[in-house]
């Protein structure tokens, strides 16, 4: 095991990943929070299960974003999970042969482990798996700003996202909250589904009405289209659940403002929204600032950290030639 001294924490991982944290991937996207109720409506329409007739009256504190998407029963949980920890041991594997997996001793795995019990026993109420997924959390030695949480419960952040943003506790749990939201609201499987179920209405559109391969190429981009529009909901709703996450476990929900302040600031160069498919900071703010008072009363209730970690020391700015 490598000591923290051997910790390297600039390497390159190359390992293929779910998704990066406000990346432009199918499981981050954009939208405003009123488009949820149009994914999951669509949901029930293609599915013939009248999911928005029989969507539940959700009588409880905090958030709300509905059921979990029909699209996730089309393929098995069992595979998904098992494929996620498949990918995560191989990046484990390439970041230990690189010294850039952290130790269990290290000061940040050791914050970061102690946030995750934290918020960890709050996941069962939104997605009974949680129980018995076997969690793991782990350091990359990366730059990269970045962090996820698999479906299984398989956590990583990479260095850089503490170190650069300066992240306190409260910031780093709702990027966790966030990250498992994803994994308990099962997003992957959704778009796995998703694509799925798209793939097989091409295949009879396409022989109904004779398109042949201009047809199914036009289709394939019409199936993608809806594909982006209803993954770009997955990332508001991860935004919502993941602040209740945090506020239940003791973190300041009014920490996702300044989180995404700080991703802002760190992409000053990134495209307008309407030309991304992840969140603009500044909608991702407006939409958490207004969802604030459904978990102030969870934040006020709960027990606080008893400890108090904190970010990396800054890195020393590059010597001038």
């Amino acid at each position: 095991m490598n000591q923290p001294s051997d910790f390297i924490t600039d390497a390159s991982i190359t390992t293929p990943l779910p998704h990066r944290l406000g990346c432009d991937c199918g499981l981050h996207g954009s939208s405003r929070l009123g488009g949820v109720g149009n994914r999951r409506l669509f949901t029930g329409l293609i599915l013939g299960a009248g999911a928005a007739a029989a969507l539940p009256a959700w009588a409880r504190e905090g958030v709300d974003v509905g059921p979990n998407s029909k699209f996730t029963q089309i393929v098995s949980a069992d595979q998904v999970e098992t494929a996620a920890k498949q990918q995560y041991v191989q990046m484990q594997n390439e970041a230990s042969q690189k010294k850039a997996l952290a130790p269990p001793d290290h000061p940040q795995v050791i914050r970061l482990r102690a946030i995750a019990e934290r918020v960890i026993p709050f996941t069962y109420e939104w997605n009974d798996r949680a129980r018995n997924w076997k969690w793991e959390v782990n350091l990359i030695g990366s730059q990269e700003l970045n962090a996820f949480c698999m479906p299984g419960g398989k956590i990583a952040f990479y260095y850089g996202i503490l170190q650069k943003l300066q992240l306190s506790d409260d910031e780093v749990a709702m990027i966790m909250g966030h990250e498992m939201a994803h994994a308990l609201r099962e997003h992957a499987r959704e778009r796995m589904g998703k694509q799925t179920a798209t793939r097989g209405l091409i295949e009879i559109g396409s022989a109904l009405f004779g398109l042949g391969q201009v047809g199914r190429t036009v289709a394939d981009m019409g199936g993608q289209l809806l594909t982006l529009k209803f993954s770009r909901e997955d990332e508001s709703e991860a935004d919502l659940v993941g602040i209740e996450l945090a506020a239940r476990a003791g973190y300041d929900p009014h920490s996702g403002v300044t989180l995404w302040e700080k991703m802002m600031a760190a992409n000053k160069n990134a495209p307008p929204q309407f030309l991304s498919t992840h969140p603009a900071s500044g909608t991702r703010i407006h939409d958490i600032e207004a969802n604030l008072p459904k978990v102030a009363g969870l934040y006020a209730r709960s027990p606080k950290p008893p400890r108090q970690f904190g970010p990396p020391t800054p890195a020393a700015p590059a010597a001038k030639g």
